[in-house]
């Protein structure tokens, strides 16, 4: 094995299991683990209703379970969670495919592959295509 630092390779699913790897792997999510549970507990405080062997021991549940576990607040979409705390008026906007400047100068807005579409959809990805190779040339990659 070829690499350009000590433990470059650690882990590697080729090699044989390190042991000291697997051991370094452990700390890291032993860390990891105490880092999670600081912050579920800084967060829910006096929320949670259960005990923390029985919270932060690997499981998952449905919501209504976690709700009762005290992990989380209430179940709902994200839509009537946002309405709710900042009412009706709230103007929520969805994010979706980023259209370069080429193809929103264009017009082009394939976003189904229907037969009326096509042609359009040909076009967007050219023109996708065209853009992406332009950028890359930018930087004379």
């Amino acid at each position: 094995m070829h690499t350009a630092g000590t433990h470059k390779s650690a882990l590697d699913p080729f090699l044989p299991e390190d042991p000291h790897d697997v051991t370094r792997l452990k700390a890291i999510q032993a860390e990891v683990h105490e880092s999670f549970k600081t912050l579920v507990r800084s967060r829910r405080g006096k929320k949670l209703r259960a005990a923390e062997d029985q919270l932060f021991n690997g499981d998952f549940w449905t919501g209504r379970r976690a709700q009762e576990l005290g992990l989380i607040d209430g179940l709902g979409d994200l839509r009537a969670v946002i309405m709710d705390r900042f009412g009706q008026d709230v103007r929520i906007q969805p994010v979706g495919e980023r259209v370069g400047w080429l193809r929103r100068r264009l017009g082009v807005r394939a976003e189904r592959e229907t037969p009326e579409l096509i042609g359009a959809s040909f076009a967007a990805g050219l023109i996708a295509t065209l853009e992406e190779r332009f950028l890359w040339s930018r930087f004379g990659l």
